[in-house]
């Protein structure tokens, strides 16, 4: 008999929005599909039950990641990371010091951290390896009232672009994507538009939005992201769904 191959997949934030779509919509069958997130109970997932704004959890990410990865011989594995947070929205100098403590951390530190505990975990290995840090417009496009989330996207893309250089030198390396989904009809999402716009301009334009009928469904950008897997597309790069049709085709 030939053997199953062994697919390893970890998402961040699987337990809600775009994370439940993606652990919804794994193209592979027997995959051994990871949750990393507080809530958990996402169907067909195990659980890794941490607080990723904490730093005292990020060990034990690293830890789950060497200890799958250690366990066989996997063919292929998979990060995506997708948790992060919104909160506080408000102009940087009246926001809470606690949440806004907090955002950098996920949205940020906790990317860069978790991205090298993975890379690190696969030293040496050969197997196809996927990194995929979920990113946002907001990166380029700065926000009012969001200045911890767009300071951390930015700051995500950067890293991908530079680790993605890196991985290129290795044989066999990890291919490294930032994808920037758009705007999804998601609790998140939800959170923007019921701001106050005194707070959060923005807020405006995604009603508007809304009632334009405009939010992508979060199931068609996680099908997207998975269809990164299977696309020339180099490592380093950072993209828009959007992109997609004219571009990566």
């Amino acid at each position: 008999m030939i053997p199953l191959r062994r697919i390893l997949i970890w998402i961040s934030g699987a337990s809600a929005g775009l994370g439940a779509a993606l652990a919804a919509t794994v193209p592979f069958e027997n995959a051994e599909l990871v949750d990393i997130s507080r809530r958990g109970g996402t169907p067909g997932t195990q659980h890794v039950a941490v607080d990723l704004a904490d730093p005292d959890s990020w060990p034990v990410v690293d830890k789950d990641f060497r200890q799958r990865i250690g366990d066989g011989e996997p063919a292929m594995v998979v990060f995506i990371h997708n948790a992060g947070t919104l909160a506080p929205l408000g102009p940087a100098d009246r926001v809470d010091t606690a949440q806004y403590t907090r955002n950098v951390l996920l949205n940020s530190a906790a990317a860069q951290v978790l991205g090298h505990s993975f890379l690190s975990a696969l030293d040496g290995r050969d197997c196809e390896q996927h990194l995929i840090m979920v990113s946002s417009g907001a990166a380029n496009r700065p926000h009012e009232g969001e200045s911890s989330y767009c300071a951390g996207k930015a700051a995500l893309d950067q890293w991908v672009r530079t680790v993605g250089l890196e991985q290129r030198r290795r044989s066999p390396g990890c291919r490294v994507l930032s994808v920037a989904p758009g705007t999804l009809d998601t609790d998140m999402q939800a959170l923007l538009r019921s701001a106050d716009p005194e707070d959060f301009p923005e807020t405006v334009r995604f009603r508007e939005l809304e009632a334009l009928g405009r939010l992508e469904k979060p199931e068609t950008a996680a099908r997207a992201i998975w269809s990164l897997l299977d696309r020339d597309i180099d490592s380093g790069t950072v993209l828009h769904l959007h992109d997609l049709t004219y571009r990566y085709h």
